[in-house]
């Protein structure tokens, strides 16, 4: 077949060998048989790879072109973001009053709730639930809303008409719904959340900052600037915290002075307060086509739990005799104790949100945080420190952790990230093998960061975000465009001859395999394009679509540019 020429010092980009049955033939000025493909492409290479100066502006611009369009990230031009929104039929309005707050108080403000938004053109039903959990959805498995049942805690389920029937997504919905609720008169302490159904993993809450400190008041004074902090931001929406209001209580202090004074038991006392307060149960009826039997109990109704003077009046016995209540213990209100919350172990309290406006993923939400927190007083002890992922280790200092939807995009791209990383690696070893070659599959892999150019002007053109979807579409674009990589160095290397200038080869390679490198790509581009309108997958069409139509054009150009630059033989063009 011929034998191979390696130049000095360098390893071998270009099999020297010769062909039979004329397959060097056919690269006269006569080009037909390359076709209409074939000649346009000659009219866009011939003038890039006339030389090596145009060569290197070529290469140099695409490079600009790269980094420029990963400035889009930086601009926030392209949002990044877990998953985009998916358009259900389904949103639930989460309200919390008070601690302490009646059943009667909830259903008030429920119905003020469903009052504002009854209008809403794409709302079919509003069903209610005070003081229970309504049947808990996706969304709710992880947020525990299945353990609501206080009397200051309601839940209103909006049913929407069919996605068929309708023009605005729930999305579009939800927003339209939290700003009419803006300004609804409601009690001070009062939370009111529009939760959306997650196109994936349920989170706690979208911005979740987590407060770990040596103490608990400690951690609640700073997760309580903290949540100031939440508030100040425009787009942060539906703020909450872990500990809440704690309501007041009635504490009943047995009086040891009078107790030993009228000679009574302080068992007595706690029986009576027992039976007043929790009643007695005397025994179960069996009668009935019921499997369970049902309870009998002595107990006083729940409007004659108010602690007063008849509740004081009831009588306790005694040595010396019958005493009231009253006489024995003394009535005083206080405040509830907050609740303890711990993760995983490490006592932690939480500060939550949702996001909703000008950008709505947590990231920009946390920088957003971020930035307000360098303007507020943190006392002598000085700011929290921040971290990323990983509960910290040392509690003694004071720490912000980010964590809800952002724990789960950090954990999906690092995965993806290391993922790709492996496939490159595992192509470069593969090409590695095919051509006996270090530098051959390095610029066969140079065309696959090409792709980012259509991908990012993709989703800039669509006001897409840059989701989970589109990392995807990345990773997928590789193998396709390391095969249009592999099918021109491997013509380029077995076309060469010495006696032909190496600029016409490259020509020539572009101008015959451009055909079946295009027809490859539209044939992926066309699959792909349908699936641009669902609102989950759209970052994966656009990445297919643009990244292939960026990375397609810009391989036939960019290989043989390094080509000329590299291993250029001097010898002047003689294609036309």
């Amino acid at each position: 077949r011929g034998e191979e020429i390696a130049d000095p010092g360098t390893e071998q980009l270009i099999d020297y060998s010769g062909h039979d049955d004329g397959a060097t033939g056919g690269h006269e000025d006569d080009h037909d048989h390359e076709g209409v493909l074939g000649r346009f492409y000659r009219r866009i290479a011939v003038p890039v790879l006339s030389g090596r100066r145009n060569s290197i502006r070529l290469l140099i611009g695409t490079g600009v072109a790269t980094v420029v369009v990963l400035g889009l990230f930086a601009t926030k031009g392209v949002t990044v973001k877990l998953l985009p929104f998916d358009n259900k039929s389904e949103l639930q309005i989460v309200v919390d009053l008070p601690e302490g707050s009646s059943l009667e108080a909830t259903d008030r403000m429920l119905w003020e709730v469903a009052q504002r938004i009854a209008d809403v053109p794409e709302l079919t039903h509003i069903q209610g639930y005070v003081g229970t959990s309504m049947p808990f959805n996706f969304n709710g498995l992880v947020r525990h809303y299945y353990l609501r049942e206080r009397p200051e805690m309601g839940d209103l389920q909006i049913n929407l008409k069919p996605k068929d029937e309708r023009d605005r997504a729930s999305h579009d919905i939800a927003l339209e719904v939290r700003e009419r609720l803006k300004d609804l008169p409601r009690p001070d302490g009062t939370v009111i959340k529009v939760v959306e159904v997650p196109p994936g993993p349920p989170v706690l809450s979208t911005l979740l900052a987590e407060i770990y400190g040596p103490d608990a008041d400690t951690r609640r004074e700073t997760a309580g600037k903290v949540r100031d902090v939440f508030e100040k931001v425009g787009f942060v929406v539906d703020v909450d915290d872990s500990w809440g209001r704690p309501a007041d209580r009635v504490r009943l202090d047995i009086d040891q002075d009078n107790l030993e004074f009228h000679g009574v038991e302080e068992q007595a006392v706690y029986d009576t307060i027992t039976t007043l307060l929790g009643g007695v149960t005397v025994g179960y009826s069996h009668r009935g086509m019921g499997s369970d039997p049902v309870e009998i109990a002595i107990r006083l109704p729940k409007s004659g739990l108010a602690v007063n003077e008849r509740l004081l009046s009831t009588p306790v016995p005694g040595k010396n005799g019958v005493v009231e209540l009253g006489d024995v213990v003394h009535i005083s209100t206080e405040r509830a104790s907050y609740p303890v919350y711990r993760r995983d172990g490490h006592f932690a309290e939480m500060v939550m949100a949702e996001l909703a406006g000008a950008y709505e993923a947590p990231i920009y939400g946390m920088f957003a945080v971020e930035d307000a927190m360098e303007e507020v007083d943190w006392g002598p002890d000085g700011p929290p420190v921040i971290a990323y992922h990983g509960q910290p280790e040392d509690e003694s200092i004071t720490t912000l952790l980010w964590d809800g939807e952002w724990e789960i995009t950090y954990i999906t791209f690092r995965d993806m990230g290391a993922a790709f990383a492996v496939a490159i690696l595992a192509i470069y070893l593969l090409v590695v093998g095919q051509f006996g070659s270090f530098k051959v599959p390095l610029v066969i892999l140079v065309p696959v960061p090409l792709t980012l150019i259509g991908i990012m002007i993709g989703h800039w053109m669509f006001s897409a975000p840059f989701t989970a979807t589109s990392m995807i579409g990345f990773i997928a674009l590789a193998g396709i465009i390391v095969r249009n990589s592999i099918l021109l160095v491997d013509f380029i290397r077995h076309r060469y001859t010495p006696d032909r200038p190496l600029r016409d080869i490259l020509i020539e390679a572009g101008a015959i395999r451009f055909k079946p490198i295009f027809l490859t790509a539209a044939a992926a581009m066309i699959g792909a394009a349908f699936i641009l309108a669902d609102p989950i997958f759209q970052g994966l069409a656009i990445s297919m679509v643009f990244g292939l139509a960026s990375s397609t054009a810009l391989t036939l150009l960019v290989i043989p540019a390094i080509y000329v630059v590299l291993r250029d033989d001097g010898k002047e063009m003689t294609a036309k």
